[in-house]
């Protein structure tokens, strides 16, 4: 029978009416705005960038070039000391921070500061005291009769400052953290443990620690990625400087496309990342059993 064919009074749906009345097209239709816009920022600048980072050639140059053999050196001291160093000062300021008492509040708030305020204010600030002729560091060396240290213009102290200066910036974030996963053991253990006479290294390790293990891990994993990616603190600090002896990848790969127009190198930068960041992505969504 035809779809035309009346049937009881009425017209049989076509079958272009039953296509558009079906929840699956009709879900495509109103998604489709956002799958171009994820094809056309997402799908292509990856596959263009599969693309460019398959060239062989690029990472011969690359691994013949001293600056990224010294990049990827810094890279690993970055994200290595900055990441546990990081974690473990949050670990242990979040005990501090649980106390109950009112300076307590008003130092949990001022600690909060640096993580709030924006990068580049206290980039700028930190610059300033590190500054060889008139910076605060210096003045202070020079009271006491030390010599000035030219913290940014050598590369062991310029590489420490950016460093130091991350985990200043993000040492808060990581705190409140643990110290909501401090809240969240309950008090009837340690209730438990001041009856067995437990000391307060005791509780740590015994209570504390083992109860926040996999919140540590999982913080251990996601910091790794963000320092991984860090391009802002390394880059305004240093910029690479001196001598780019200061670059990590993220930096580096930005010299190369948009400083040197060499966008395959670029590209083959963060391909050398880009299996180590899937790596740490992929041991945190086995651990949190996603």
């Amino acid at each position: 029978m035809s779809p035309t064919t009346r049937e009881g009074g009425r017209r049989a749906p076509s079958r272009v009416a039953r296509l558009f009345r079906s929840r699956t097209t009709q879900g495509f239709l109103f998604t489709a705005p956002l799958l171009a816009l994820f094809a056309a920022f997402v799908i292509y600048p990856m596959a263009f960038g599969v693309w460019y980072a398959l060239d062989a050639d690029s990472y011969r140059a690359l691994f013949s070039d001293p600056t990224f053999r010294q990049t990827v050196v810094n890279t690993l001291w970055y994200v290595g000391f900055a990441v546990n160093v990081k974690l473990v000062l949050a670990l242990l300021l979040s005990g501090i921070l649980d106390f109950q008492f009112a300076w307590i509040r008003v130092l949990a708030a001022l600690f909060l500061i640096p993580w709030a305020v924006p990068a580049l204010p206290g980039i700028l600030s930190f610059r300033w005291m590190l500054n060889s002729q008139w910076g605060i560091f210096n003045h202070l060396l020079g009271k006491f009769g030390f010599a000035s240290v030219p913290w940014l213009a050598q590369h062991d102290t310029a590489l420490g400052a950016v460093i130091v200066f991350h985990i200043w910036k993000y040492l808060p974030f990581w705190t409140i953290i643990f110290l909501a996963g401090r809240r969240a053991i309950p008090n009837e253990l340690y209730e438990a443990t001041a009856i067995d006479g437990a000391s307060a290294l005791q509780n740590f390790r015994y209570v504390t620690f083992p109860l926040l293990r996999n919140l540590y891990l999982i913080c251990t994993l996601l910091s790794m990625v963000f320092t991984l990616g860090d391009f802002t603190v390394p880059w305004l600090l240093t910029g690479g400087a001196p001598g780019d002896s200061t670059h990590v990848l993220a930096t580096l790969a930005y010299r190369y496309t948009f400083q040197m127009g060499r966008l395959e190198w670029g590209l083959a930068t963060f391909a050398v990342a880009l299996p180590v960041t899937l790596g740490f992505i992929g041991l945190l969504l086995r651990w949190v059993k996603i």
